[in-house]
């Protein structure tokens, strides 16, 4: 794991990868373009069962990270997430526990960054926070080309778990350097995206586009007083 990565890095373009439309070098090239345009944060994420081509990139990944100071996050493999020395993973509902999953970490002598897909459930969110969960993620926060039959969830769940639960939080799911403007006035440390960047015909312009989009609408914010009984 790098030691240059810390949980304060958690803010800003949160870019997952591609593996449908880019592979092996294409990849690493596509993954270096949204750092240039202003990613810190990288997820490899690959559901194939290739493990020979996973493990080759998500090194590769690693690496490039490593050299450019962006945290590098595994999706599900905790054994892979080890191997290739990611700064952490990200869990979703069918996933392992955080604490098994922390525990596996810890016996490696490793402090990981550990996300948590909590969709639109609170209950959800709050459980993963009082095991620890490094950042929270809620979504999908609009209809999502990569997941298009998944439930969305509400705005106002950022700000609510920003100031409710005391952990970095993540939009995903839909999100475009137009719409991202409707969320950021609920205040999430990270945006996550893949086909907004990697869908486009210039990554690093989309990339861009997208954190300018971020930083213009950041200063405002709204105050969430949610009702006790709905939290």
């Amino acid at each position: 794991m790098s030691e240059m990565m810390t949980r304060e890095n958690l803010t800003g373009l949160y870019v997952i990868t591609d593996t449908t439309r880019f592979q092996r070098a294409a990849l690493v090239e596509s993954v270096s373009e949204a750092i240039a345009g202003g990613a810190r944060v990288v997820q490899y994420r690959d559901k194939s069962d290739d493990v020979a081509r996973r493990r080759e990139e998500a090194a590769a990944l690693a690496e490039l990270c490593r050299r450019h100071g962006r945290s590098f996050i595994v999706n599900d493999d905790v054994a892979l997430a080890i191997e290739v020395g990611a700064d952490g993973v990200h869990l979703g509902r069918d996933d392992a526990p955080l604490t098994e999953t922390r525990a596996r970490f810890a016996a490696e002598g490793l402090d990981a960054i550990i996300g948590v897909s909590c969709y639109a459930d609170r209950l959800r969110a709050e459980r993963a926070a009082a095991e620890g969960a490094d950042y929270l993620a809620f979504g999908a926060m609009f209809p999502s080309p990569t997941k298009p039959h998944a439930p969305g969830a509400p705005a106002e769940v950022l700000g609510w778990a920003r100031e409710r639960l005391g952990r970095p939080v993540c939009g995903i799911g839909g999100i475009t350097a137009t719409n991202v403007r409707d969320l950021m006035a609920h205040r999430p440390d990270m945006i996550a995206v893949i086909s907004e960047v990697f869908a486009a015909p210039d990554i690093r312009a989309a990339a861009e586009a997208l954190c300018h989009a971020m930083a213009a609408d950041n200063t405002e914010s709204i105050q969430t007083t949610e009702d006790p009984e709905t939290s």
